[in-house]
């Protein structure tokens, strides 16, 4: 239902900038009453989906023509119409929350202005643009400054928070990244070597970098890493060069399904095959086991009926996927590696909506007869002899982790930092360049959106609040974190635990971690393309800084 409120307030939006040149008092009048009661819709699923439509858009479209109305004139029609525009002006152009007061008052000076000068066209035009140049510039400034920065001297750096450095690795390996005819392989192949590491085992993986020009990273995607081990160029370290090298060196605390990937310019160098499976265990498990990346979906195997199968989904791609089981009854074992308590058995047919950057376990007996995973149209077969062809698979209803499986003891209470992270559509600046992206936090782009800080040890609350028309997988780096509510609902399932959270259109959630691994953390929409377009913010300690820098953003 949100989500159609956020495409009905645009469309009204659109309208209203039709209506404005024309003078139509009434239609502006109505088109603003109908804003006002979008915004009211949006916020029964929360103030941060309708805070700054109800506190700045909707007064300056509906005050002025409820006054043209009132008081008929060609100069109360000029200020009706010079309201609906700035507030689609501010619709388009976020601003950060704070600047709330300001916004305000200098929309107001503007159509004050409109009223002394209406009868000049030239002073009311020059006066008119007033709010788009001091809005861009404030944006551009804000970008120019970089927010805050992290390269003034902590008491600890960020390189000094290494895994251990004089024990003898339990799992020993080497990646080397090359480019491969048309595409970028480790150790040759696309998706790179599976790495697996049993819980509380040393991983030592050497980085070598033979003719990749960008430069290359790896980053360990759900793997709760020191921070130097996380693979951020610009942060956590610089960017392997051509000729060069990089040693990681960390111990997984828990088991599940990972991925490693480059962080350096991963718009173009995951796609084109820098990634591969990190499965940490915990304890041996004797039936068939897959992994099944969304880059590589489609095929048969063969699996004996009675076999117990274990799936591990990884929607490698920018784009959140579905996955679709036909063939047998499954359960979802673990979001994002982390296990579900009372999993529960799912009708073939039912709807895994998988985050870009997410995973999904899915579990099943082997019946006689094939079973097929469906992603989008691909598929993979698995049945006795493995040589059936893919069955049809019919979308029944969709999975949501926020009610599956059986609760556990209720969350505490109390948290030491709270943190709101509007997500919106619009004109932004990010890195010298003026773009309208689906990319804006708060209002603004990497390097201009403000870091989150924290103090090692707190609990720490976030709203995050899609007004946006594109989904956003949301990934923080070095944390698992639980969901605690969607749009007011609490989660009543099994503990949501997860480390890449699609945020849909229109959708707030809750979450909460804890504060307990000091660094410089990305925090980022794992649509690569949106973090190249400036949807990135970092997660500070307090005392932690980086003798690492970047001029670009480090994805």
């Amino acid at each position: 239902m949100f989500a159609i409120l956020i495409f009905l307030d645009l469309t009204l939006a659109v309208l209203q900038l039709v209506a404005a040149p024309l003078l139509w008092v009434r239609t502006l009048a109505a088109l603003a009453a109908g804003r006002l009661a979008v915004a009211l819709g949006l916020l029964t699923g929360g103030l941060l989906l309708a805070d700054s439509r109800l506190s700045v858009q909707v007064p300056l479209a509906l005050i002025p023509a409820l006054f043209a109305l009132w008081r008929p004139g060609r100069t109360s029609a000029r200020v009706s119409a010079a309201g609906a525009v700035l507030s689609v002006w501010w619709l388009l152009v976020p601003f950060p929350p704070e600047d709330t007061v300001l916004v305000l008052a200098g929309s107001a000076a503007v159509l004050g202005l409109i009223v002394v000068l209406s009868a000049r066209p030239l002073s009311l035009a020059l006066v008119f643009l007033l709010v788009p140049a001091a809005s861009l510039t404030a944006a551009a400034t804000a970008s120019a400054s970089g927010g805050h920065r992290h390269d003034t001297p902590g008491r600890l750096s960020v390189d000094r928070l290494t895994g251990p450095e004089d024990q003898t690795p339990d799992v020993r390996t080497t990646l080397t990244a090359a480019r491969t005819g048309d595409r970028l392989t480790f150790n040759g192949t696309s998706p790179g070597p599976e790495i697996r590491a049993k819980v509380g085992q040393l991983v030592e993986v050497t980085l070598l970098n033979r003719d990749v020009d960008s430069g290359v990273t790896l980053h360990w995607h759900g793997v709760d890493v020191p921070n130097a081990e996380d693979g951020v160029p610009g942060v956590t370290q610089d960017a392997v060069p051509p000729g060069g090298r990089h040693v990681y060196r960390f111990v997984p605390t828990r088991s599940g399904t990972f991925w490693y990937h480059t962080h350096r310019d991963a718009l173009h160098n995951v796609e084109k095959g820098l990634f591969g499976a990190f499965i940490v265990d915990d304890a041996p498990f004797g039936g068939f086991e897959r992994v099944l990346f969304t880059h590589h979906w489609a095929g048969t195997e063969d699996v004996p009926a009675g076999r117990e199968v274990r799936l591990r989904t990884v929607n490698s791609s920018a784009e959140p996927r579905t996955v679709q089981v036909a063939g047998a009854d499954f359960r979802v074992t673990a979001v994002d590696g982390n296990p579900i308590q009372g999993a529960t058995p799912l009708a073939p047919g039912t709807d895994l909506v998988l985050a870009a950057g997410g995973r999904y376990d899915l579990g099943f007996t082997m019946p006689p007869g094939p079973v097929t995973v469906a992603l989008d149209g691909e598929t993979r077969t698995l049945s006795p002899g493995g040589t059936a062809p893919p069955l049809p698979v019919t979308s029944q209803r969709q999975f949501d982790p926020l009610s599956y499986g059986s609760p556990s003891a209720p969350v505490a209470t109390g948290h030491q930092r709270v943190f709101d992270l509007r997500l919106d559509d619009g004109f932004g600046f990010s890195q010298g360049r003026l773009s309208y992206v689906s990319s804006l936090i708060n209002g603004r782009l990497y390097p201009a959106v403000p870091t989150l800080e924290v103090a090692h040890g707190d609990r720490v609350k976030v709203r995050i609040a899609s007004r946006s028309t594109i989904q956003h997988p949301f990934h923080l780096h070095g944390h698992r974190v639980r969901v605690l509510s969607r749009n007011g609902e609490p989660s009543t399932g099994s503990p949501w635990w997860t480390d890449t959270l699609n945020v849909g259109r229109g959708e707030l959630y809750e979450i909460e971690f804890t504060a307990d691994n000091p660094g410089i953390w990305m925090n980022h929409c794992h649509n690569f393309q949106h973090g190249a377009d400036g949807m990135i913010l970092h997660l500070a300690y307090q005392g932690v800084s980086t003798p690492f820098s970047s001029d670009h953003a480090p994805e």
